[in-house]
């Protein structure tokens, strides 16, 4: 196994660790978990900071869910393409948020690190990834938008970001979030329903 092989099953093993222990986790439960001695992991990387470090970066990365979006058909009706898109996002949001405030709570500030590997790319260059894969979905439609496509993903992924905004003043709860389908029916139908007046 070559040294870059190694440190992808390093990565990958300490991985599902992190939601538990967070920064906490031990080199020995990582050596456990993937099934090698505690020293390799020391032959892999510097040290526990780097792994951590790594297993950020790779835990930032959204390839499964570009895929998702550009495997969405551009023959299905607009609404449906942005509401798959949008669920998609709300899953890649949900889950590093989540990651990053474990590892926060247990003494690892992932911005700091993140700041310090310059060269290492972040969740905005994932998002601009994302973004340009929702443009590619909204290009049909182009003549039909007030905006270009690009600048309408743009903003659209900035309601999906406020949507599963976590914290306060923006509620703790699933439950305070709309679905992907009332996100995308607001964006492009507007706040007011049919009437103009308020659901009774």
């Amino acid at each position: 196994m070559s040294l870059d092989e190694r440190r992808a099953a390093i990565v990958a093993a300490t991985l599902p660790l992190l939601p538990e222990h967070g920064a906490n986790v031990t080199t020995k439960q990582i050596a456990t978990a993937a099934g090698i001695a505690e020293g390799t992991v020391f032959r892999a990387f510097k040290d526990k900071q780097e792994l951590l470090t790594t297993c950020l970066e790779v835990a930032m990365r959204a390839d499964a869910e570009v895929d998702q979006i550009t495997r969405i058909p551009t023959s299905t009706p607009l609404t449906e393409r942005l509401a798959e898109a949008t669920d998609a996002v709300s899953g890649y949001l949900d889950r590093l948020w989540s990651l990053m405030q474990t590892m926060h709570r247990s003494g690892f500030d992932p911005r700091r690190e993140h700041e310090a590997e310059g060269s290492r790319k972040g969740p905005r260059e994932q998002m601009q990834r994302v973004s340009t894969a929702i443009a590619e979905l909204l290009a049909p439609e182009a003549d039909s938008l007030r905006l270009t496509p690009d600048l309408t993903a743009r903003l659209l992924l900035g309601l999906v970001f406020t949507n599963r905004m976590q914290g306060k003043g923006f509620g703790d709860e699933a439950d305070d979030a709309a679905e992907p389908a009332q996100l995308v029916e607001v964006f492009l139908h507007g706040a007011l329903n049919s009437t103009g007046g308020r659901k009774k």
